[in-house]
């Protein structure tokens, strides 16, 4: 399901206004956020998925990496995980299932977080994800509404996770390109998140499923700005731009791109591989900020890997623009 399929869907339902509820699904944020107290409000999100790799242990943990990455594009700390599990009873062996879910809790217990239940059904395909309740302070965290003008685009993770498991599964992926998929999708984004809030971050967002464009044009939407996204700098996994020349590509990349290009001013002048870069389906992938221009230095300076991509503008005729 593509960003404009979704918005569509919900569009007709009617929104529930309460004085605590800090963040709803009316800003497509990566989690809600619900006021306890004036220092304490609880996150909660959910997500899950078929596998993206084959080895059961590594699915868990990037299932679970996937999942704890919406609280912390909050500005959150996971508290607890609650497993959801879609499995095909007698057509794979329990141990698949044990290996997977261990994974899922090894990876929670990195994040500081318990594994405190799940729920279970028999399903055709198999699923696995987490649904996570975290915490924050309601005058730190992190939503898309709060970009402002002049702060600076920072991504904390490489684009290419749809890329290289579509080369994966063809059987085209080159050597390391898949181990180097995984290292990246297993990361947490719990200390980049951390780092952000202590810096002044106030909008942020992770990427995942609607691409790097996808992504952004909710940061711009809720914050009332345009977003100017630099192609030349973003990262990529090893191999992607080989990978991108071969033609290799994903559905899900087609589906983002045709409700992305009419919000995107330089859609056309970008190559074919840099178009689908921009919207390829991320697991797992990074934080994507905005950050106040004076603490840019010190945050790519503590967070490795991250790279600054551009900026955030005044609102234009465009949500975004690439260039």
């Amino acid at each position: 399901m593509g960003p404009g399929d979704l918005k569509q869907a919900l569009a007709p339902l009617p929104l529930h206004a309460h004085p605590d509820l800090l963040v709803g699904r009316e800003s497509f944020d990566d989690a809600g956020v619900f006021r306890l107290s004036p220092d304490l409000a609880l996150v909660q999100t959910v997500d899950f998925f078929a596998p993206i790799v084959d080895d059961p242990y590594t699915f868990g943990q990037i299932a679970a990496a996937n999942a704890l990455s919406d609280v912390y594009a909050m500005g959150g700390e996971p508290l607890t995980a609650l497993s959801i599990v879609g499995f095909p009873s007698g057509k794979l062996p329990l141990e698949v299932l044990t290996e997977i879910v261990r994974g899922g809790q090894d990876k929670v217990h990195e994040a500081g977080a318990v594994l405190v239940g799940g729920h279970t059904i028999i399903d055709d395909e198999l699923k696995f994800g987490l649904s996570i309740t975290g915490r924050v302070h309601p005058d730190r965290m992190l939503t898309n509404a709060m970009a402002r003008p002049g702060d600076i685009l920072i991504l904390t993770k490489p684009l290419g996770t749809g890329i290289v498991a579509t080369a994966v599964k063809k059987g085209v992926a080159p050597a390391g390109a898949e181990e180097a998929m995984i290292e990246s999708m297993r990361q947490l984004n719990g200390h980049a998140a951390r780092v952000a809030t202590e810096s002044g971050v106030r909008a942020a967002t992770d990427v995942t499923g609607f691409g790097l464009l996808g992504h952004a044009s909710h940061i711009a939407r809720a914050s009332g700005v345009t977003l100017r996204i630099r192609r030349s700098v973003l990262p990529t996994l090893p191999h992607v731009l080989a990978l991108l020349a071969a033609g290799i590509t994903t559905g899900g990349a087609d589906r983002n791109a045709d409700y992305l290009a009419p919000l995107t001013h330089g859609w056309t002048s970008a190559s074919d591989a840099e178009r689908s870069l921009l919207v390829d389906p991320q697991t797992s992938g990074g934080l994507l900020l905005a950050c106040p221009p004076g603490e840019v230095e010190r945050y790519l300076s503590r967070v490795p890997g991250a790279v600054a991509i551009g900026e955030v503008v005044e609102s234009g005729e465009h949500l975004l623009i690439v260039e």
